[in-house]
């Protein structure tokens, strides 16, 4: 049902007025901390594949605990968040073929690891 209601609401003249609801209703995340079905690697998935699911279950395994501080919470959320992406962009780089996606691949390895630096820095300077 949540398919064809995004179906529809995509198909709407004014996108402002589109009802996709909650994005988390298309794929909710267990509570027990466990993968969305169909986001486990499987044997018989393409290398691929099986590197992006991957890139997937290690952010959410990695993902910190709050703390209640936004700032902090923000920084070192962020900070696994753009791992991932670096992880992502290399098995773009192991497996794609098209050279404007294996561009834009080096490009997300370069910007999230000077992200990433900014943000160990600004986490010394709280500590």
């Amino acid at each position: 049902m949540v398919t064809v209601s995004l179906i529809i609401a995509g198909c709407s003249a004014a996108p402002e007025q589109a009802d996709v609801g909650n994005a988390t209703t298309a794929m909710p995340m267990p509570s027990n901390g466990a993968m969305p079905m169909g986001m486990a690697a499987n044997p018989g998935d393409p290398p691929a594949t099986q590197g992006y699911k991957k890139s997937m279950s290690d952010m959410m395994a990695n993902m910190p605990t709050y703390t209640g501080d936004a700032d902090a919470d923000f920084m070192r959320q962020m900070k696994v968040h753009h791992g991932s992406a670096i992880a992502m962009a290399q098995v773009e780089l192991n497996h794609g073929k098209d050279a404007k996606a294996r561009a834009l691949a080096e490009k997300i390895i370069g910007d999230q690891r000077a992200e990433i630096a900014q943000i160990d820095a600004w986490l010394a300077a709280r500590k």
